[in-house]
Order: structure tokens, then sequence, then C-alpha cells
């Protein structure tokens, strides 16, 4: 504008410079842009010089006065500089590809690109910031920016300060800047828009803090940090820090420890990681100790942190304390909340659901439901679809401490009789949907969340049986052995649905104690009984099979229980079975056979000469075999035999698979496939999916592959994989596998 009206007014520079004092080096500087807001009175003298008009007037001192206030704008101010960042920082490559991402990104009209991070205390939110934006500077020459909104502070920093503050980081005059609130958050986001800034808001405590700091699109850019959710926030990318996987733990670990990393051994610190949970903090203030005591040694540490008791008190360094850490979400709670937060703690599973966190909280659903998103979105639990929660282990430990802190020694001993109690109620309930007969009870404890069909005490007994099976401990060693022992007893029948878990073993250990507690003989060997089938399953051991066997026959007999000495025999016929004593095994099978058919039991006659059946086709007597499974089968299908319908239904698919193994090796291929694929679609509808149903898509496959029906018979193979692999035989899942997939 100035060398428009210079021209037109047909004068040089020095002219000019001469009729209004303003030197000719400072009107050139003015005309190349290099000063673009020269001081009022220049102005002045240069529009007198001109003899400019009102309107024009106005327009040349206007921008003078904008050029000036853009000078003031891009003056650095020294505030909100980037914090530095650690040497050692490790991990985290998807995460600083994620923001690096947020630099390019498309931002829709009028909405700005801004990264959200979450995620709870000692993850390294703020570390992770920093790194990230140090790492993506030179991609804003106009500045990176960080301010601590103090979140979780009894005070956290209002939008109206951080406004100011920002502003005059942006380097606008304390008096160019507007009074209120609306007026600040127009400014900031105008600067914002034809600026390449990266703004980065640590710390943020809620939706109504950070909404004004967000830049309204253009070149800027936001990135916050946030131990709560802002789940209201819209249009932003989100980000979840979770803890660090082991090899990164101990690589950080490693790092922090420098030079004594060598002599402290690679164990010591991979045990030291795994203890720490994944969490930068946990992780730097174990390295912190060991590095300011160059005497301690690492496996002692590691040693002194295994003791659940006395681990929380070791993460601590100077002014690093990890429970101050989770002090400072737990202290942002209600009282409600807080209640349920420490109370969680006497959850003996590692994750619940709302029912069992209502049952620890003493709340209804309802109320659990609001306290527990309150936990979630300060970062103390985790959440899942599933409608499942869980505590990162150290934020467990300092529940517990808070529940030790704030309720006294009876309050606590109740919360985890009635915990307790619940649990095992609740498993004994769901494990009786199984039993022949029983179903949906009549009139169930009002507190229970009874399930409404057998396919959800099924989904019941699975996801919490860290929760019931923890639950069981607790009660036998404080003496509740009718709540343990009718808990044990509920699983007899769901437990062949779930033949390969590892925990009933335990189940029915404890189920065996507690009846010898309660002076039940009858009861400790049904138990003993249940542990020889246990020991039955593949892999199988068959002299645990006979020993547990010949203990409930002792039991059994002093108690004159016909239904457990006859048991007790059948599964000494297995054990001897197991160990390849055919012949042998046929005695006690028939000796029990008689027993059951001598009391009326029908179904356990039928198990019996189902055993019997099994010797002879595994000595290679198929024909003989064959009959007996079919007289068996004829059995399942009479109405009137006197078998339960459900145990019918049960045994049903397992005779069919056998028989159709008989027909096979007699050569009756047809016949063979067909029988076992009825068996098979059987076992899939009664979900019993164990090592039977491995074997009979085994035997599929390879009978399909004889008949020509290759295809087929590769897809068998891949499902018998599958079974084995879900079962845990690796061994047989490879074997089939490779037939599965092998070049025809």
């Amino acid at each position: 504008m100035l060398r428009g009206h210079r021209r037109a007014a047909r004068l040089t520079l020095e002219q000019l410079a001469e009729v209004s004092g303003v030197s000719a080096r400072t009107l050139s500087d003015m005309e190349r842009g290099r000063s673009r807001g020269p001081q009022h009175r220049t102005v002045a003298a240069l529009a007198d010089a001109l003899a400019l008009k009102e309107d024009t007037r106005e327009q040349f001192v206007e921008l003078a006065r904008d050029g000036r206030l853009r000078d003031h704008w891009t003056r650095p101010s020294g505030l909100c500089e980037l914090p530095r960042s650690v040497e050692d920082f490790t991990g985290r490559t998807a995460e600083l590809i994620w923001t690096s991402e947020l630099v390019y990104a498309e931002s829709s009209p009028g909405v700005g690109v801004v990264g959200l991070i979450t995620g709870s205390a000692g993850l390294g939110k703020t570390t992770f910031a920093i790194r990230a934006a140090h790492s993506v500077r030179p991609s804003f020459p106009d500045g990176v920016f960080f301010l601590d909104l103090f979140g979780m502070s009894q005070r956290p920093l209002s939008a109206d300060d951080a406004l100011r503050t920002l502003l005059r980081a942006l380097g606008v005059a304390d008096q160019q800047i507007p009074g209120d609130t609306q007026g600040r958050a127009s400014l900031y986001r105008s600067l914002l828009r034809d600026r390449r800034v990266l703004i980065v808001l640590d710390n943020a405590a809620s939706e109504e803090q950070v909404r004004p700091l967000l830049p309204g699109g253009g070149a800027g850019r936001a990135l916050i940090t946030t131990r709560r959710l802002l789940a209201g926030l819209e249009g932003v990318r989100r980000l979840v820090l979770g803890p660090l996987r082991l090899p990164e733990s101990t690589e950080l670990l490693t790092g922090i420890l420098g030079e004594r990393s060598a002599s402290d051994g690679e164990s010591a610190l991979t045990r030291l990681a795994e203890l720490c949970g994944g969490l930068p903090l946990a992780l730097r203030i174990i390295g912190n100790r060991l590095v300011s005591r160059p005497g301690w040694d690492a496996a002692e540490l590691a040693a002194r942190l295994a003791d659940e008791e006395r681990r929380l008190d070791q993460f601590r360094a100077g002014d690093l304390k990890i429970a101050n850490a989770f002090g400072m979400s737990y202290e942002q709670l209600a009282d409600s909340a807080r209640r349920m937060f420490r109370r969680l703690a006497v959850v003996p599973g590692q994750d619940f659901d709302a029912a069992l966190a209502a049952v620890a909280g003493g709340v209804s659903i309802a109320d659990a439901w609001e306290a527990l998103d309150d936990l979630v979105d300060l970062g103390l639990l985790h959440d899942s679809a599933a409608g499942r929660y869980r505590f990162h282990d150290l934020v467990r430990l300092f529940a517990r401490d808070r529940l030790h802190e704030e309720e006294g020694a009876t309050g606590r001993d109740a919360l985890t009789g009635r915990v307790t109690s619940w649990l095992l109620r609740m498993a004994t309930l769901s494990g009786r949907w199984f039993e022949p007969g029983y179903g949906r009870p009549n009139r169930p404890d009002p507190d229970l969340a009874v399930p409404s069909s057998a396919e959800e005490a099924d989904w019941w007994l699975r996801v919490n049986v860290d929760n019931w099976l923890g639950a069981m401990r607790t009660a036998a060693d404080s003496g509740r052995h009718t709540l343990v022992l009718d808990c044990a007893e509920s699983m007899h029948w769901f437990s062949e649905r779930w033949a390969h878990s590892p925990h009933w073993q335990e189940v029915f250990t404890r189920g065996a104690e507690a009846a010898a507690a309660l002076g039940d003989l009858a009861q400790q060997a049904t138990q003993l009984n249940y542990l020889a089938w246990v020991h039955s399953v593949p892999p199988s051991a068959p002299e645990a099979v006979r020993r547990y066997a010949g203990e409930a026959l002792e039991l059994a007999t002093r108690a004159d229980a016909t239904a457990q000495i006859a048991w007790a025999h059948e599964y000494t016929a297995w054990s001897l079975h197991l160990l390849g004593r055919l012949n042998e095994a046929i005695a006690p099978s028939s000796r029990a056979a008689e027993m059951f058919k001598t009391i009326g039991d029908t179904d356990s006659y039928v198990q019996s000469n189902a055993a019997i059946a099994n010797c002879l086709r595994d000595e290679g007597r198929y024909a003989e075999a064959l009959e007996q499974y079919l007289g068996l089968l004829a059995l399942m299908d009479d109405p009137g035999s006197g078998m339960t319908p459900s145990v019918a239904a049960h045994c049903r698919p397992v005779a069919l698979v056998r028989i159709g193994h008989c027909l096979g090796r007699l050569g009756r291929r047809k016949e063979a496939i067909t029988t076992l694929s009825e068996g098979i679609d059987l076992l899939d509808t009664l979900q019993m999916s164990d090592y039977r149903q491995a074997q009979a898509l085994e035997t599929l496959a390879a009978l399909l592959a004889e008949e020509g029906r290759a295809d087929e018979g590769r897809r068998a193979y891949a499902r018998a994989a599958q079974a084995y692999e879900a079962i845990g035989d690796t061994e047989a899942s490879g074997r089939c596998h490779a037939l599965a997939t092998a070049t025809p």
C-alpha cells in the first residue's frame, strides 16, 4: 500500500523521505515487507506527506496497527515451552506413528485435528506426548507449546486461565487479550487457523475444560492427555495407551539401569519387568532405586516385590511413588465410587461383571454400573465389550491397601464372607443346570443372578471360574465346608462338558477334603471317584486313576454306599484299560454293571457296559464290540429302558461315533461315514468339544480319504486339528494339520 501511494504521488523514496522525515532505509524496509508494523508516529508522518484522505488514511493506519499486533504475536515469549524428553524412552512405535499421522491428517471444515491420549495412572501418557511432540516438532515451524491443565488436582486450571496462558505463549500482548472466555477462545482459534502450531494439553480434567482450547480447523493441531475418557468430545482421534509388552518393559528397565544392567542378569530384570506390569512409572521407580543403590541386588529386589503384602511399598524412589499416582485418581471419585473401588479388591478372580460388583459394593446393579463407569473413566478399571471389568495388578494392590486403611477388620471379614457365599451359591446353581432332571430352580435365592438357560449357566461358569474357584479356597480356609462340598458336587455333570479344564483336580480335591471335614464318608468317596475320572481324561494318568478308585472303594465300603462302590470298580477297570490290560479290565466293569443293575441305576449300567465294549473294540474284536454298542444304543432310544432322557441324549453321540469306528474297521465304510457324521453333529449340538470329538473327526477324515472323497477328508482333518489343538494335544493336532494340508 505504501508503494502504491508513493507512486501515485510521483515521489521517489528519497523524495518521500525528505518530505516525511522518515529515512529512506526505513521506507525501503516497509515497502519490501521487512517492517510490517511501524510505529504510529511514523505512519502518521507518512500519511501527512502523502496527503491521504480520511478513509484511505484510516485504512493505512489500521494496516500498520495490524502489522504491529502480528509482530507481537510472533515474538517468542518463552511461555509453555515443551519439556525435555527422556533419553531412555522405549517402545510405543505404533503409537508414535499414530501421532505423526496427525501432522498430515485432513480436517473437516471448522473441525480441528485433535489427538486424545487416554490411559490410567503410571502408563507414561505425559512422557509419551512429550516424546511425540519432539519427534514432530520440525513439522510445526510456528511453535510447539505445552500446558499442564492440572486435571488431577483439587483445582484444575480453568479454561479462561488456560487460554490467557496460551495466547501469551503465542505472542499476544496482555492488553490485547480479550477479557471474556468466548473472546479469548475466538482469538485463539483464529491464530491456530493460519499457523503450523502444535498445542500439547497435558492432564486434562473434563470436556468443559478442553473444549475452548481445541483448534477450529486449519493448520493448528492439538494433542491432549488425560486419565479420563472424555467421551463427550466429538471429532477427536483417540489413542488408548496400554501397558508396555514384556520385551519393551525389560528394554526400558535396562535403559534406565545403563551399564549396571549387565551385572544384574537378564532373568532378574525380566522378573522385575513382569512385576511392574508394563507400567512405565513402576519401571522407572524400580530402575531408579537400583541405579541409586549400587549395592542392591536385582534378584533380591524381585524377591521382595513378589510378596504382594509389601509390593506396593517397594514402588517408591525419591518423589516418585506409584501409590501417589493412583491416589490422585482415587481422590477424584465420589464416596460411593471410592467404596466400590476398594471393596472390589476382595474379588478373587482376574475380572468380574456388574452383578458381582454390586454384591461386593453392597449396592443395586444400577448403582454398580454408575460406579464402574466412574472407575473406568478415571482409568482405575479396564472394561471390555463383554461387560467384564479388571484391575491392573498394581491398582488392585492399591485398592486392597485402601480397604485395609479405610474399613475395619470386622467389616472386611463380612465383605469377604458375602462375596464368597454369593460366588459359591451362584456356581452351585449354575452347575446344577446340567444334572439330570434339574435345570432352573423354582425358588432360587433372591440375591442371585439366576441363569435363564443351560447355555447361560455354562457361560457364567467358564468366565467366572477364577472367581468361584477362588471363593472355594477362601471358604475352605475359613471352615465353610458345606458350601465347598455343595459346589464341588454340583460340578460333576458340568465337568463332562468341559472335560479338559485344568480346574477339576482342585475342585474335586477340595470337595473330598470338605467331605472329610464333615465326616461324610459317602461324599468323600464320591469326590475321590470324580478325581479318578479327572485323571482318566487324556492325557491320562492310569496309576492316579487306580489310586483314587482304591481310596474311594475303601471309604464307600465303610459307608455301605453301593453306587460309589460300583463306580470305584468301574474306575479301576478304566485304569486297567489305560494300562493296556484289557482282559483284566472287563471283570471290574462287569462287577460294576451288576451292582448298578441291582440298585436300578440304568444310566450307570449303560456306562459300565460301554466300558466293556471299549475293551472289546481295543482288542480288535470289532464285531463283538459293535453288537454291544448297538444293544446300548437301543436302550438309549427306548423310552421305557429306565434311562434318564438327558443322560441318554448325552450318551447317544458317543455310542454313534464308537459304532462308526467299528463299522469302519469291519470295512463297512459308507455306513461308518454316515454314523460318524451323525454322532459328530450331535456332539456339536451338545457342545461336547473334547477328545471324543477330536478322535471321531480324525476317524471320519481317514474313512473319507479311503472312499476317495479327498476334499471332504481334508476338511475333516482340519477340524480334527482344531479340536486337538483346543484340548492341548499338539502332537495329534500337528498330525491332522499335515494331512489336511497335504498336496493331493
